[in-house]
């Protein structure tokens, strides 16, 4: 038989939702099972978001040949892009089974109580054995065959030797409640992933498009780019793009987490799963349903719950030791108990039978991921995008940060803070002057000058003859008088400097300001002070972070040094650095790490890559709708809020200490209960309670994230 030709295979990837992988075990058993397939190439599992992702060859290996292998194994897959398959009526006929069980156990506990009774009193505990293990025995079948020994292999191999003992009591306890802590685990895990499938159902799934004259309802995969569509007052919009007409204002908080409604006019950018307020609104459609920013969002989420944390990747490491050394242990014991020690067989071999019960690590395995997806579906519900376990734990370790200036500690808006005269003529005119030539111009500064004269309500005049000066300023007639507008260096050139306008300028360029001079008719007449908007939340900002245990914060810009000294002064920090091109703020941010540790540098996304890219965890602000700065930033803070960032701090520390938490927890019970099961003092369904019960305690622990 020839081999294949390698030009003949077509590589393909086949992503599937898998019901019923809950735990490390039902993955050892996947990939037992489908790497037997022929043109199988690699496979990736996530227990968490039951996602199974299979490489293969799809001449020889097609998805639904890898779906009935896993049905083989008594779960269920189906292409992660169909419609789910119908539910199971698994988990409804396990309750059943686990209800009619424990009544069943009650009843063989009472009939203890009953005289006469006598030999018959074991029935009611056998049945119970039959009724609860009927769903870990199956389990336990497919583990053997897939040469996988998992928690319910070793479940009914301890309940088969209690029965083999005659502990049909200790059977029936063991067996109900292993059943009744799988249900309760599998209803826990649910609530943890259901945190991420309520992002995903944001979005309404269909949209009234304005088509032909009228409006019609369609499903939002079949509205096209640049259709119009209508989103009533109280709707949720159901896919990005810009307000065509109308007005209203929009609660974005499911995307961005900002709590207070934004208005949105004419061309104002709208995204999809907002909710609409009063007004009606008509807008075009700039993405499609797969692209747009709550579906990115949902796709960097779940991407980033398939990265693994450290201390995930320690765990696994420590759990495929640790069940294989308890194993031999327990076979130890049942052998060489007796034989050493002394005492009946029969007592030994109960002692390895509760060690067989410990040896499985669900808690200990499930303890990180699940903190992990908890914290980062807590963060997206806020508008904070962590990507990944690596970037949450690495933020919980940041002792410093390092800020840029405009956009993140500022507005990014220019505004006029001061008009000062200079030779008699009054402010007002200075600045309508000014104004009048400005608004001819393109330069932001010549904007914010603009703006702030409507704003005093003056009459803004027309400018002739205007003419740009590049770096410099603008020149031109108003009112038919020459009239120059410009930065320091213009007036020098042209001789145009007096004292009192050098003590001016020197005045507003000591408060942080940038300064434009005005000259009318050959004189100066005065200066304008402009500065970049601060945020008025900065200072509490960096004091909430120092809080937070953030020992250095750091200011870095390539403002001007006066400039950057005002923004630090106003923001409470003590350490800045000014003038720095994007090389110097990459040299700032390694120098920074080496002296402090792990560090997270704040910027807009955009201009600061190179920095954001050098820092330990690089936090991009008011990403929203901004493909690159979602794509690249380690911490994507969707709303221009600098408050995010603090919340940010403070989960993953909780997430961390969680982690933390939930592993020693695991480590210390599982370590007692060898000890107790060695000296007799631990019986199996202790054991049970022990073992599941670790898990649920874990996993609730867990959950507790989601209300950060």
């Amino acid at each position: 038989m020839t081999a294949k030709c390698a030009v003949c295979q077509i590589h393909a990837e086949s992503v599937f939702k898998v019901e019923g992988m809950d735990c490390h075990e039902e993955v050892a058993i996947l990939e037992r099972t489908l790497k037997r397939l022929t043109g199988l190439e690699a496979l990736d599992a996530d227990v968490m978001a039951q996602r199974l992702r299979v490489k293969h060859d799809a001449a020889v290996l097609s998805p639904a040949r890898i779906a009935e292998a896993v049905a083989r194994t008594g779960m269920r897959a189906w292409l992660e892009h169909e419609s789910a398959v119908q539910p199971s009526a698994d988990t409804g006929a396990r309750t059943r089974l686990v209800v009619a069980s424990g009544v069943l156990l009650a009843a063989g506990l009472l009939a203890r109580l009953i005289p006469g009774i006598g030999g018959l009193g074991w029935l009611p505990f056998a049945a119970a054995v039959v009724l609860a293990g009927i769903h870990p025995a199956r389990r336990a079948w497919v583990s053997v065959r897939s040469r996988v020994l998992d928690i319910n292999v070793l479940m009914v191999v301890a309940v088969c030797g209690a029965v083999a003992l005659g502990e049909w009591s200790e059977a029936a306890s063991v067996v109900f409640l292993f059943a009744l802590a799988q249900l309760l685990e599998t209803r826990a895990m649910e609530r943890a992933r259901g945190a991420i499938r309520a992002l995903m159902d944001l979005a309404p799934s269909d949209a009234v498009v304005h088509r032909d004259g009228a409006d019609v309802r369609v499903p939002v995969d079949e509205v096209r780019v640049g259709e119009l569509i209508v989103v009533k007052p109280g709707e949720k919009i159901p896919l990005d793009g810009t307000v065509h007409a109308g007005e209203s204002h929009v609660n974005e908080s499911p995307v961005t987490g900002e709590s207070l409604p934004v208005e949105k006019g004419r061309g104002a950018e709208v995204f999809a799963g907002t909710i609409n307020g009063r007004g009606a609104l008509q807008v075009t459609v700039t993405r499609l349903g797969r692209d747009s920013t709550i579906a990115r969002v949902v796709h960097l989420v779940e991407r980033a719950q398939a990265q693994r944390a450290p201390s995930q990747m320690f765990v696994d490491r420590f759990a495929r030791v640790y069940t294989p050394v308890v194993l031999t242990i327990a076979v130890l014991v049942a052998v060489a108990g007796p034989l050493v020690a002394g005492g009946s067989w029969n007592q030994w071999i109960y002692r390895s039978l509760v060690l067989l019960v410990i040896s499985c690590p669900c808690a200990l395995v499930i303890s990180t991921p699940v903190s992990i997806v908890s914290a980062l579906a807590a963060a997206a519900r806020k508008g904070v995008l962590i990507k990944g376990g690596a970037r949450l734990e690495q933020l919980a370790a940041v002792r410093c940060i390092a800020f840029d200036k405009t956009g993140t500690l500022t507005h990014g808006r220019l505004r006029v803070v001061n008009v000062v005269a200079t030779d008699g003529v009054p402010a007002p005119e200075v600045l309508r002057l000014a104004a009048s030539l400005e608004s001819r111009s393109e330069h932001p500064i010549g904007h914010a000058i603009v703006e702030h004269a409507r704003r005093e309500r003056l009459v803004i005049g027309g400018a002739e003859g205007f003419q740009a000066m590049p770096g410099r300023g603008a020149e031109g007639l108003v009112d038919a008088e020459p009239v120059v507008v410009g930065n320091h260096r213009l007036f020098e050139e042209r001789g145009l400097c007096s004292p009192g306008a050098h003590a001016s300028l020197e005045s507003l360029t000591a408060e942080g300001c940038s300064t434009v001079m005005v000259a009318r008719g050959g004189r100066t007449i005065g200066v304008i002070g402009v500065a970049d908007e601060p945020r008025e939340s900065a200072a509490a900002v960096i004091e909430m972070l120092r809080e937070q245990g953030v020992e250095h914060v750091v200011l870095l810009t390539g403002d001007h040094e006066r400039a950057a000294r005002a923004v630090a002064a106003n923001a409470g920090i003590s350490e800045y650095r000014a003038s720095l091109l994007p090389e110097d703020k990459v040299a700032a941010v390694e120098d920074l790490r080496r002296r402090y540790g792990v560090l997270a540098m704040v910027g807009d996304g955009v201009n600061d890559a190179p920095a954001l890219a050098t820092a330990n965890v690089g936090i991009a602000m008011g990403v929203a709708g901004t493909d690159a700065a979602l794509e690249t930033a380690d911490v994507a803070l969707m709303a221009d809020e600098l408050p995010k960032i603090p919340f940010a701090i403070r989960l993953s520390r909780a997430a961390a200490k969680n982690i933390r938490m939930n592993i020693g927890f695991s480590l210390v019970l599982k370590g007692a209960f060898l000890v107790m099961a060695l000296t007799g003092t631990a019986t199996l369904w202790m054991a049970v309670v022990a073992d599941m019960g670790a898990s649920l305690i874990v996993i609730g622990n867990a959950l507790r994230l989601l209300r950060e």
